[in-house]
């Protein structure tokens, strides 16, 4: 806990923000402890935002320091020229005398930070177009990876690959691994290449990713790489394809599959174990039961539980339900009225107590495990001069799961070329939520009563004769 000894030499105190911008990797982890050790509060910034984006979020939160990695020097340049008291650190390759810094410092004293204290605030998108950021206390984060020892069954014996992004909650190992001594294996890069490699190399057991880099897996030759050592493939984002399955259980005989369901502010609050994992299986297009003290319900308008099989908003509560969002209690209120957090997904319990989502209260999209927030999207698009109105959704995508798709009506007489289109958008927001797919039309777009731009409608015809949205 050297590391948390050049935090505070830093100036860093108990309570202060400190801000990771990096690739996964053993100094990310080593940051993760260090920040907590010293009673800060780590916010991970995801990497694939534009330096406008990360600005938002370093202003918001008030960071006090910004920790960045290889390859991000040109983006913490801009952060620092933008916020002049933010202090600075930068670990990785390029960073070689950061080992030795932290090696010369003193260890200090644990903070001894309690449950309730907030150990992370993690950015969710907004649909105003803003993140929020989502306060986790420790609580929060150790109860999660309780749940995940238990359901899943880390053992010592396991070697987590870190292939999920480790600024993004879907990197489940990162506590859990720890919590059962476990062996940690970093991959800076979410690809089929990079995981077979350091599978083969360290002779992984645990990957989670996301159902298409399990499909690219699948469909690798059994003998391009030694990935006898993997004993499980965890999921989330979006449900596995039975066909993907059907290929993976072929690829990899006895290997146990598990899906995790959750956000930002409720992570992993369900688990589709592996005997639920049979192609063709009745509980397979579920997102499986709720973890060990977790509740989960379904309610209509006015919060009153619904009966079985009926399709409503879908609440949870438990110890791993946020804190609440940062500087905004009007939204904290909102989201966890009467005592549950309102997940704004819409969905259904079955009798035997397995959660299925049908649709998505907000006009959220995942792709690839990203979520992507339609309004974003929008007010990107909308700021183009030839550009009269624009909705977006998400649409099918055999790969990703969704894909972002943008409906434009330009203004009249406007010619829009599609690459000028992408690039303006590009601009504004990152990159992965840009339009993959196109459509120009040139009557209005479709409102109800009371002017609201209906995206069921425009959704339907892409997801006919699908029973289940992602």
């Amino acid at each position: 806990m050297r590391f948390a000894g050049l935090l505070v030499e830093t100036g860093i105190k108990a309570g202060d923000r400190v801000a990771v911008l990096a690739q996964n990797s053993d100094h990310f982890y080593d940051a993760y402890f260090a920040i907590f050790w010293a009673g800060a509060i780590i916010v991970p910034l995801n990497t694939r935002l534009s330096v406008a984006e990360l600005a938002f979020q370093i202003g918001d939160v008030g960071a006090a320091l910004l920790i960045h990695g290889d390859g991000f020097e040109d983006s913490a340049a801009a952060l620092h020229a933008q916020f002049p008291a933010l202090k600075g650190l930068a670990f990785g390759e390029a960073a070689g005398t950061l080992r030795a810094r932290i090696a010369s410092c003193a260890m200090p004293e644990d903070a001894n930070r309690a449950d309730q204290d907030v150990a992370g605030i993690f950015y969710t998108g907004g649909t105003t177009g803003r993140p929020k950021g989502v306060m986790l206390t420790h609580r929060n984060l150790t109860s999660v990876a309780d749940n995940l020892i238990m359901m899943i069954r880390f053992s010592p014996a396991c070697v987590n690959l870190h292939c999920a992004p480790m600024f993004h909650l879907a990197d489940i190992g990162l506590f859990t691994v720890t919590m059962t001594a476990g062996t940690h294996v970093f991959a800076p890069h979410l690809d089929a290449d990079t995981i077979m490699r350091l599978v083969e190399a360290h002779k992984v057991t645990h990957v989670f990713t996301v159902p298409a880099v399990i499909d690219t897996l699948a469909r690798t030759e059994a003998g391009q790489h030694d990935l006898s050592s993997l004993v499980m493939l965890g999921y989330g984002g979006s449900p596995m394809p039975e066909a993907t399955l059907a290929r993976a259980e072929a690829r990899f005989p006895g290997m146990e599959f598990v899906q995790g369901f959750g956000m930002t502010e409720m992570p992993s609050i369900t688990y589709l174990l592996p005997e639920d994992h049979r192609p063709g299986g009745p509980k397979l297009r579920s997102v499986g039961i709720p973890g060990y003290g977790y509740e989960i319900r379904v309610v209509d308008a006015d919060d009153q539980e619904v009966p079985r099989g009926t399709i409503g908003e879908i609440v949870g509560r438990g110890p791993c339900v946020m804190a609440g969002y940062w500087n905004r209690p009007e939204e904290t209120a909102q989201a966890l009225r009467n005592g549950w957090m309102h997940s704004q997904d819409a969905g259904f319990m079955d009798e035997d107590g397995y959660v299925h989502i049908t649709d998505r209260m907000k006009d959220m999209i995942v792709s690839g495990a990203e979520n992507v927030y339609s309004v974003e999207v929008e007010n990107a698009l909308n700021l183009h001069p030839d550009v009269r109105e624009s909705a977006v959704i998400g649409v099918p995508d055999e790969k990703w799961g969704e894909r972002v798709h943008a409906i434009i009506v330009p203004n009249p007489g406007a010619r829009l070329d599609e690459a000028a289109l992408r690039d303006h958008v590009a601009s504004h927001i990152a990159r992965y939520k840009c339009p993959k797919s196109w459509e120009h039309r040139t009557d209005p777009l479709p409102r109800s009563a009371i002017g609201k731009i209906l995206k069921a409608d425009l959704r339907a015809p892409h997801w006919e004769g699908r029973t289940r949205r992602v």
